[in-house]
């Protein structure tokens, strides 16, 4: 579990920022379709444990219910995707991309792999599943 206890981040347009308070877990890219198609590559993501998540301006926060399983948190304005939920509200994804500075936090592995793009490779050495 990496060493961080507080996380900041914001979307493109800055409209939409967050605090987070630890612990977080460390990055997951996740490969699968849904993740492709909203970001336009895959995504990786931290997560933090409900209700330790603070958004400013959540009035911009919008919600799309990606899958029956899940919804991510975006920018109303730019669109910036900011955060993944699971339909239990277990805990809060957060996009590693909106985060101001992510520490120590690393990259551990590699999530629905089977759906990954026919275009790119994963060579990186980590671990590969083809579910979550």
């Amino acid at each position: 579990m990496p060493n961080v206890d507080r996380l900041t981040g914001r979307c493109a347009c800055g409209r939409v920022s967050y605090a987070a308070e630890g612990p977080f877990r460390d990055g997951l890219a996740c490969h699968c379709e849904t993740c492709r198609r909203q970001s336009g590559h895959f995504i990786v993501a931290t997560a933090v444990e409900p209700g330790k998540l603070d958004v400013t301006e959540a009035g911009e926060l919008a919600w799309y219910q990606a899958t029956p399983e899940a919804r991510r948190g975006f920018c109303r304005k730019c669109g910036s995707l900011l955060f993944w939920e699971p339909k239990e509200r277990t805990h809060t994804a957060i996009m590693l991309g909106s985060v101001d500075d992510p520490g120590d936090i690393s990259l551990i592995g590699h999530i629905f792999v089977r759906e990954k793009g026919a275009y790119y490779e994963i060579a990186d050495g980590l671990p590969q599943r083809d579910t979550e």
